[in-house]
C-alpha cells in the first residue's frame, strides 16, 4: 500500500486505454484522485480504476462522450461530487478519424473530429476553468492538453485532417493559457510522437511503430508510460512557472 497526500480531483478524458491510462494510474499513484472518462470499454476503464486502488489511491470511471456537452457536465458534477473539488484537467480523449488522404475526407468525418478533438478539448476546459479559476472562487489547478506531433509534421498519406486538429490544440493552449494565467490556472499540452499503444491497430496500421521507427533519432518508438511522466510533470508544482507550453515527446523526431 503506498502512502498518499491528496493532490486534488483530476479528471482524464478518455483514460481507459493508452496515454490516458498510463497518466491515470501514474496521477493516482502520486495522490490525485482520479476521475476517468470513457465511452464503451467499461471493462477497461474499470481496470484502470482497480489498478489505482490497488496501489492506494482513489478513482472513479464515468461514462462519457466530451463531444456530447451534457456528457462532459455530468462528469465534472459527478467527479466533484464523488472525489472533490477538482484540480486538474488532462484532455486526452481524442479520435485519429481514420487514415485517409484530404482528397478521400468526409465533411462528416471532419465534424465528428471536430467535435471530439477540439469541441470536446474546449468544453472540457471550459468546465475545468469554472471550478479552479481564482476568479470563480476556485483554488487554482492545472490543465494539459493531448496534442501530437503530427501538428508538426503533417501526417501527410496518413491523417492531415487529425494533424491539423491537433494544430488547433495546440493555439488553443497557448490561448488559453495567457487568458486564465493570472487566474491560477496553467494550460500546456504533451504532443507525444511515435507511441507504442493500439491506436495503429485500430487504424488498419498493425506494423506503423515498426515501420516507422527507423526514422526516429533515437530508433525506437515511446511508450505510454514515458508519455504521461510529461503529463503528470507539467500537472505538478514541479512545473509551477510552465504555461503556454507544447512539451514535445518524440524522441528528437
Amino acid at each position: 500500500m503506498t502512502e498518499h497526500t491528496s493532490k486534488g480531483t483530476l479528471i482524464i478524458t478518455g483514460g481507459s486505454r493508452g496515454i490516458g491510462a498510463a497518466t491515470a494510474k501514474l496521477a493516482g499513484l502520486q495522490g490525485y484522485a482520479v476521475a476517468l472518462s470513457y465511452i464503451e470499454d467499461v471493462v477497461a476503464a474499470d481496470a484502470v480504476v482497480a489498478a489505482i486502488a490497488a496501489a492506494g489511491g482513489r478513482a472513479i470511471a464515468v461514462p462519457a462522450d466530451v463531444a456530447v456537452e451534457a456528457d462532459v457536465v455530468h462528469l465534472f458534477t459527478v467527479a466533484e461530487r464523488e472525489l472533490g473539488p477538482i484540480g486538474g484537467l488532462v484532455n486526452n480523449a481524442a479520435i485519429t478519424g481514420g487514415t485517409s488522404r484530404v482528397e478521400d475526407v468526409s465533411a462528416t468525418m471532419l465534424a465528428w473530429l471536430w467535435a471530439v478533438n477540439l469541441t470536446g478539448s474546449i468544453i472540457c476546459a471550459r468546465e475545468a476553468v469554472k471550478r479552479m479559476s481564482t476568479a470563480h472562487g476556485g483554488a487554482g489547478g492545472a490543465i494539459v492538453n493531448l496534442s501530437s506531433l503530427a501538428a508538426k509534421l503533417g501526417s501527410a498519406g496518413e491523417w492531415v485532417h487529425y494533424a491539423a486538429s491537433k494544430g488547433a490544440i495546440n493555439t488553443f493552449t497557448i490561448g488559453l493559457a495567457r487568458e486564465v494565467a493570472a487566474q491560477g490556472i496553467r494550460v500546456n499540452a504533451v504532443a507525444p510522437g511515435l507511441i507504442r499503444t493500439d491506436i495503429h491497430a485500430r487504424n488498419g496500421m498493425p506494423d506503423r511503430v515498426e515501420r516507422l521507427a527507423s526514422g526516429v533519432p533515437m530508433r525506437r518508438a515511446g511508450s505510454a508510460a514515458e508519455a504521461a511522466e510529461a503529463v503528470v510533470w507539467l500537472l505538478s508544482p514541479a512545473a509551477s512557472y510552465v504555461t503556454g507550453t507544447i512539451l514535445e515527446v518524440g524522441g528528437g523526431r
